[in-house]
């Protein structure tokens, strides 16, 4: 049985359907955004918990309850804090470039079942832990869940997608990290108030939810046609899949590009050594700038610490809780909008869009914190509920723009014989930039205060220009046939065109 949306054989396309099967398969798959998503949200949540706080940070619970000369930016400043936070990343970077090996020889679904199996593990340790070391641990492991996941997942969903809907299926990835990050949130706001004080261990523990789904369903899961194709000389078991993931027996187009990037992809022993080849200059440059531009446009600030900047302005512990759950629905709901429109008015656009909403968010909350705030005191309740607003027009612009096109454009630009390892980069730039903003955001809004605001804007100018500049429109083109939007840009036909001449004349020369 197949939807009722046909993707056409002309401008580029190939023939076929969004069937049943491609959606329901990406659902499964996604479900790696929501352990990601849900982890973000638990860990924002309940390092806001006096409880939590008390048992394994009593020093920052000291200095927020007792301390009353430190200055209001300086509460939350503990590396020991931040750690618990940041060595997920740390785990995940590393998990990562196994993942990249993991993905490329096996395939796809190992990847994700290994991803979903570490995350189940973390989860469970994280929910008895008894001492910091213990907390810190179960981290490490959600990090390689996560690592494997966020290699292999947004690959998954790329390769499946048909091209038609490939932006709205790939951004279905974050969404399901929006997703996760609100079921977080409404955990977190329901165990705060639990008698004896260790409705943390819910919120912990119950990470395991997802990665069970995710873990069982992956066991059911169809590999990708690309990765049947790379992984097996069974180019019939393939077209036979790829037949069902198109719901039409029209597949030989596709199913020749797919055949012929996988002949190009095997003569390649060393992806990583390939992809710093001239040819491949565009690609790289955007492993590395979009990741790294999606964690400096300071939302991490909001998804990890977004509780601890409402207590920072007066707001209590309930409502702190209560005001993350509203960010939540805003930012899955902007997401969700995303996919709606994003195959039709395409990545560029709204990226410019997404840009010039965070950055006057940006200004404005900063310049309220600066204004009102000051070390000591407190905002109104007006100009509380303002920065509330302001923080949750910022997320939507995130949630339309950076957030979902962040992870979508990487994983659809890359050759077949550098994808995995394009993939291994950007996740790893990626947990690198997440790493170093959860590890020194505390101790950065101590010193910067209100400023931490303005310098997020200040990178938010930046990246918007860079996609003005140098991103090409990449929607509706076949994954792989992508190479062509490089040749045409006006900036980056100067590097790839050189390199095909070079190639031309060394072939005419042989």
């Amino acid at each position: 049985m197949a939807v009722a949306l046909a993707v056409t054989g002309g401008g580029g396309q190939y023939n076929g359907r969004m069937t049943w099967f491609v959606v329901l398969s990406c659902m499964m798959a996604a479900m790696g955004g929501v352990i990601f998503g849900y982890d973000i949200g638990i860990s924002g949540g309940v390092t806001s918990m006096e409880p939590f706080l008390k048992k394994f940070f009593p020093e920052v619970y000291r200095k927020m309850k007792v301390d009353t000369k430190i200055s209001n930016y300086c509460k939350f400043d503990s590396q020991l804090l931040t750690s618990f936070t940041s060595s997920l990343y740390i785990a995940g970077l590393v998990a990562t470039f196994f993942a990249s090996s993991v993905t490329k020889v096996f395939g796809r679904k190992p990847s994700i079942l290994t991803g979903g199996a570490a995350f189940l593990a973390g989860s469970a340790l994280g929910g008895a832990a008894f001492n910091v070391y213990m907390l810190i641990f179960g981290r490490i492991l959600l990090g390689i869940g996560v690592g494997f996941a966020n290699q292999s997942v947004p690959l998954y969903l790329s390769e499946m997608a048909p091209p038609r809907y490939r932006g709205a299926i790939n951004n279905g990835f974050q969404f399901s990290i929006g997703i996760g990050a609100l079921v977080a949130n409404l955990i977190n706001f329901g165990t705060e108030n639990i008698e004896g004080g260790w409705g943390w261990r819910i919120s912990l523990a119950m990470a395991g939810v997802p990665a069970s789904i995710l873990t069982l369903g992956a066991l059911f899961l169809p590999e990708t046609p690309s990765s049947l194709i790379q992984s097996s000389s069974d180019h019939d078991k393939a077209k036979q899949l790829l037949q069902r993931v198109r719901g039409t027996t029209d597949v030989e187009a596709e199913l020749e590009d797919l055949i012929k990037a996988s002949s190009i992809s095997k003569t390649i022993k060393h992806p990583f050594k390939k992809i710093i080849q001239r040819k491949y200059r565009p690609q790289l440059v955007m492993a590395i700038a979009i990741p790294f531009f999606q964690q400096v446009t300071g939302i991490n600030v909001i998804a990890f610490y977004a509780t601890l900047l409402f207590r920072t302005i007066g707001i209590g512990e309930s409502a702190s809780l209560l005001s993350s759950v509203v960010t939540g629905v805003i930012g899955a709901g902007s997401t969700f909008i995303s996919m709606l429109i994003v195959d039709k008015f395409g990545r560029r656009a709204l990226f410019m869009v997404g840009g010039i909403q965070m950055l006057i968010s940006q200004i404005l909350i900063g310049g309220i914190m600066a204004t009102q705030l000051g070390d000591h005191g407190t905002v109104s309740q007006g100009y509380a509920y303002l920065i509330i607003i302001l923080i949750c027009i910022y997320v939507a612009g995130f949630g339309w723009s950076w957030g979902p096109l962040g992870w979508l454009v990487p994983s659809e630009i890359y050759q077949l014989e550098i994808r995995s390892a394009g993939q291994s980069i950007t996740v790893a730039v990626s947990f690198i930039f997440t790493f170093i903003v959860a590890q020194t955001f505390l101790s950065m809004l101590c010193h910067l205060k209100a400023g931490i605001f303005f310098f997020f804007g200040g990178w938010v100018i930046v990246m918007t220009a860079f996609v003005y500049y140098l991103l090409p429109e990449t929607k509706n083109v076949p994954i792989e046939q992508m190479e062509n939007v490089w040749k045409e840009h006006w900036f980056w036909a100067g590097i790839v065109g050189e390199e095909d001449e070079k190639i031309k004349i060394q072939g005419v020369g042989d």
